[in-house]
């Protein structure tokens, strides 16, 4: 019998400043700022002069016109510049919190230095109350780097790497002791756990904890968890004295009885937790306030995922955070239109590739109940350099210790298919995997790979994701059931995940009877990634080893060196277009499968230009005996559906426009869908 890898887990979500009280408050840096993509001589001084700088807002990058161009980005150096307007006072402290910077940043205040952050995709957050003037006007400069280093990770990949501060930046007040801001870029407060189940949930809760004065006062530390009802169910306190001008970890245990489980789309059910720093007489000095989520899961190697001990099927996405005409720097409604799609198709789980995704884009998920693999920035390549092992724990750490208390996260991922010309990866991927187990013991580690050729270097972490592709680079979509039981024994465990299949789409190509296109070339019909799906998941939901699919990918995104589908500087393999606007016919096969909610959709429906007479007609519905008609003619009801996937054979259209009618009663509930396609008489031989 293979080992069973299980893990009990209460865990919470998402640190926002803003959400803080009393002596803390958070300011939004999103106008005023000019920028420079060069590497302005000087620019970091304070009396430097920026007036013939662009405006700009935050979040901004650079790169993304000229990847989904399908043309070079430029990797190199731009400048960011605004005037700060903070008066220092006594008592306060004074904080730059940046949720992203690709990939260097260096920071400066009225020209000095602050300090500099290797890593794109983290947050950082560094103290600038030394740095500011006693007038109360300041200057705070950035230098952004997107170059390539030797030392950081991506150091490969089939994405663009823009450059810019993408995310949002804010400054932060706090009084002179406080819950820390800068154990990388983290809320300063890990929620961990020691067991839970239905009677009980024992939470470690560690807090990160900043003087910054030089006297050694009495404080209090307290943890309580409170309901949805905003009763206090939960609540533990301890009494101590840091040392001067220190930072240090302090710790409590809280055990919530009777816990409501965060039960995934079921019942993403969330506490509030709140930890407070006291003085002695119990006023409030700083306050961290998080949502918290408990659950516990596990991965059976012959039966699969089970969450709170129930079988719980993984089934979603790979996401990028990229969008059309804006690259990375994406806003919170961007996020929410991606949760919407991810909640209708009927996603159990997404995996944030190929590095650190957005607090926001996590705190969604926990609130959707969407559970997510998070993972790290080695793609491809990895080097066996003592720098490029620094840089890459830092961003583990900056991954880890931010995100810890979401509790969708399941899983820290170590990279993505690292092998060809990588140095051997085997030292360092041990490394990573010790210290997440070392930073967080109620988690899995997972990698996804793509090779066979160092078949340790796969079952070093505890989980294994195949990136797979029949149908599309190799092979034929019929061989999935084959290479599926081929990998069956190649994870630490014996089980493992699929964690990307696909194939390409351009939604306005299309194929009666399609035939395999060739991937790099320009003709991508829409029928045949359905068909590719369809192949793939008639295999794998069949296997109970395999315990969670990820298709690659869900929206279509820019990636510069590509030119194939007749679209410069895109990967189609999405089920969705990079401007989310058209929901290609695999998102429908998907979420006929995936969402109870009653549906039908007329696979094809823009292939609205027909020169063959005679066509089959498919069908995505999850109602039973959907009927179809066709210019008001009943073609009759199928039952005999295999995955929800109706066709009806050999269908005649007629001379000019053909009404197509799908309609079916789900539930009690009438679902109907129609398009009109056109027959033309094809063109003569030339």
């Amino acid at each position: 019998m293979r080992p069973l890898l299980f893990l009990a887990v209460a865990l919470s979500f998402v640190f926002n400043p803003a959400v803080t009280s009393h002596a803390r408050e958070s300011q939004l840096l999103a106008d005023g700022w000019r920028f420079s993509l060069s590497d302005a001589s000087d620019a970091g001084k304070a009396d430097f002069d920026d007036h013939g700088w662009q405006s700009v807002t935050l979040p901004h990058n650079w790169g993304w016109q000229e990847a989904q161009a399908g043309k070079k980005i430029y990797r190199g150096p731009g400048w960011y510049r605004r005037e700060l307007l903070v008066t220092p006072e006594k008592g306060k402290r004074f904080f730059l919190r940046f949720e992203a910077a690709t990939l260097v940043a260096d920071v400066y205040v009225n020209g000095k230095p602050v300090s500099e952050h290797r890593g794109g995709f983290g947050a950082f957050c560094f103290e600038i109350t030394k740095f500011l003037s006693a007038t109360g006007t300041n200057v705070l400069a950035v230098r952004v780097d997107n170059s390539k280093a030797p030392d950081l990770a991506p150091l490969d990949g089939d994405f663009s790497v823009y450059g810019g501060l993408y995310r949002p930046v804010h400054l932060i007040v706090t009084g002179a002791e406080n819950i820390s801001l800068t154990d990388h870029g983290s809320p300063g407060v890990a929620w961990l756990q020691t067991s839970v189940n239905a009677r009980q949930a024992v939470l470690d809760v560690t807090a990160q904890i900043s003087n910054g004065t030089t006297n050694k006062t009495p404080l209090k530390l307290v943890a309580s968890v409170v309901d949805a009802d905003g009763k206090t169910v939960a609540s533990s306190e301890q009494k101590f004295s840091p040392a001067r001008s220190d930072t240090a970890p302090y710790f409590l245990r809280v055990t919530v009885p009777s816990p409501h489980l965060w039960n995934g789309r079921k019942d993403p059910y969330l506490y509030k937790a709140i930890v407070e720093l006291r003085s002695a007489d119990d006023v409030v000095l700083d306050t961290v306030e998080q949502p918290l989520g408990l659950r516990f899961y596990s991965v059976d190697p012959d039966k699969g995922f089970f969450l709170n001990g129930q079988p719980y099927h993984l089934h979603g996405v790979n996401r990028h955070q990229d969008n059309l005409d804006k690259g990375w720097a994406i806003s919170e409604a961007d996020m929410d239109e991606d949760i919407a799609q991810l909640k209708e198709i009927g996603a159990t789980v997404v995996r944030c590739c190929h590095y650190q995704h957005s607090d926001y884009f996590y705190s969604l998920c926990d609130k959707a109940g969407i559970l997510v693999w998070a993972e790290l920035p080695q793609v491809n390549i990895v080097r066996a350099t003592p720098e490029f092992a620094n840089t890459s724990r830092d961003q583990l750490l900056d991954l880890i210790r931010q995100s810890v208390n979401h509790p969708a996260i399941f899983t820290w991922s170590l990279g993505n298919e690292i092998a060809g010309n990588s140095d051997d990866p085997h030292r360092e991927l041990q490394d990573l995997n010790a210290v997440a187990h070392g930073e967080d013991p109620t988690r899995l580690t997972i990698q996804a790979t793509m090779t066979a050729g160092r078949p340790q270097m796969n079952k070093i972490p505890d989980l294994l994701g195949w990136n797979i592709y029949p149908g599309w680079y190799s092979g034929d979509k019929e061989d999935y059931a084959r290479d599926l039981d081929a990998r069956r024994n190649s994870s630490k465990s014996g089980g493992f995940c699929v964690s990307e299949y696909g194939a390409g789409a351009n939604a306005a190509q299309h194929e009666q009877n399609p035939k395999h296109p060739i991937a790099k070339g320009q003709w991508h019909p829409e029928e045949w990634e359905a068909e590719v799906h369809e192949s793939a998941w008639a295999a794998m939901k069949q296997r109970p080893y395999v315990w969670g699919t990820f298709v690659w990918c869900m929206f279509d995104f820019a990636v510069a060196s590509r030119n194939e589908g007749s679209t410069p500087g895109l990967n189609d393999k999405g089920l969705v277009t990079r401007d989310r606007k058209i929901k290609k016919d695999a998102f429908y096969f998907y979420k006929a499968n995936w969402n109870d909610e009653p549906m039908i959709y007329l696979a094809s429906r823009r292939f609205t230009e027909r020169t063959n007479a005679i066509t089959d007609v498919k069908i995505y519905s999850n109602a039973k005996n959907p009927e179809l008609f066709v210019n008001g003619v009943s073609q009759g009801k199928q039952a005999d559906g295999v995955d929800n996937v109706f066709i009806w054979k050999n269908i005649t259209l007629s001379p000019g426009e053909n009404k197509i009618v799908a309609s079916a009663t789900a539930n009690g509930q009438p679902v109907t869908d129609l398009c009109v396609w056109k027959l033309s008489p094809p063109e003569p031989a030339k």
